[in-house]
């Protein structure tokens, strides 16, 4: 398999004889466990066929034609490049903008261009919610998330909020050593892997770092590429806990899927690995429709911070009752005195912190 351990050694090195070749595309990206950025290789067939993956995709999920406008407000990477391209192939009129930004200019441009497609991440989203007046005035007609987790509780209290049904927010997920890997179905309430994509889940056990055994139903995510190149895609570990993994038939085919991604594992997460950000935000989004959610490890202590002015203590002291005991691993960690508890604090989100960051839906260890 192609673990973390084996990508850094051979890969993500300085001795990587690909790094020798001129007509490759470079793209860094965060860092390893050894505190290197990772530079990702990309050959023009890989191009492509990123392209005509993701290109594939967002027609499944848009149709044809029933859109004409769209903004990409994500960043300035390869994702947010590459769905620029996707959107004028589908003949819409697009713009993008940095998360960097203040969230200020965010809602300007969401304002003045009324998008009909909003491609972001949950993390932007959550900022863009809690700044905006009235999200319904942006007349945004479909949300199209990649980057991070999404939660079923968030994705329904998000479209509520923007005047959307539930089938109207979509959740993609990808990587930049990938590709476009699933997207989630409404019709099928299920996670459908993308064409050119070969999916595995394995037990935390097969791996590295003396990784704990994972809740029965949960496995790691193991993908093969056919179509990649320059990156050594041949059962790539994904470190990403998925649930439920089965095929399913679509369309009188038979194709993988899997109901959610978990968490992420790995070596380094320490007791993080067994905190499910997916599960927790499920629990604060049966209690509140407005809120986001932060989670924070520091020493054996666990600190849910809930930003939402109807976070009253009375919520505040729910969502924790919840989380104790509807979470079965959480629960357990706390009786084995593996965690010593749980802080559920209320506050206002700060957005000049938040955009130092673009992935917010993840474990801080402080």
């Amino acid at each position: 398999m192609m673990s973390a351990k084996l990508l850094e050694n051979h890969y993500y090195t300085d001795a990587n004889p690909l790094l020798a070749r001129t007509d490759l595309n470079r793209y860094r990206t965060s860092g390893t466990s050894s505190n290197r950025r990772k530079t990702i290789l990309y050959s023009q067939a890989d191009e492509e066929a990123y392209l005509r993956i993701k290109l594939d995709v967002f027609q499944r999920v848009l149709g044809p034609g029933n859109y004409r406008t769209a903004l990409a407000d994500m960043g300035t990477g390869h994702a947010e490049a590459t769905a620029v391209e996707v959107f004028r192939e589908l003949g819409m009129d697009v713009e993008s903008v940095s998360f960097q930004l203040p969230i200020e200019a965010h809602l300007e441009r969401l304002s003045s261009m009324k998008p009909e497609v909003l491609y972001t991440m949950p993390s932007i989203l959550d900022r863009i919610l809690a700044a905006a007046d009235d999200p319904k005035a942006f007349g945004i007609r479909h949300v199209l998330l990649v980057g991070e987790i999404a939660s079923r509780g968030w994705r329904q209290r998000t479209a509520e909020r923007l005047g959307l049904s539930e089938r109207e927010i979509t959740d993609t997920y990808g990587s930049i050593e990938i590709g476009t890997i699933a997207y989630f179905s409404h019709e099928h309430t299920r996670y459908l892997f993308a064409d050119g994509i070969v999916a595995e889940g394995i037990p935390a056990e097969e791996l590295e770092g003396d990784l704990e055994t994972l809740p029965d139903g949960e496995q790691v995510l193991v993908l093969t590429s056919t179509v990649r190149e320059a990156f050594p895609a041949l059962r790539y570990v994904t470190y990403d806990v998925v649930r439920d993994l089965r095929p399913i038939e679509v369309d009188g085919v038979r194709r993988q899927s899997f109901a959610g991604i978990v968490k992420r594992i790995g070596p380094d997460l320490k007791h993080g690995e067994k905190i499910s950000i997916y599960d927790i935000e499920d629990v604060v989004c049966r209690h509140l429709g407005d809120a986001s959610v932060r989670v924070q490890v520091a020493g054996n202590g666990l600190k849910v911070h809930v930003y939402s002015p109807l976070a009253t203590p009375d919520v505040l002291g729910a969502i924790r009752h919840d989380i104790e005991n509807h979470i079965p691993a959480i629960g357990l960690m706390i009786r084995s005195r593996i965690l010593d508890g749980i802080e559920v604090r209320g506050g206002t989100l700060d957005d000049a912190q938040t955009r130092a960051s673009v992935k917010n839906k993840k474990i801080f260890y402080t």
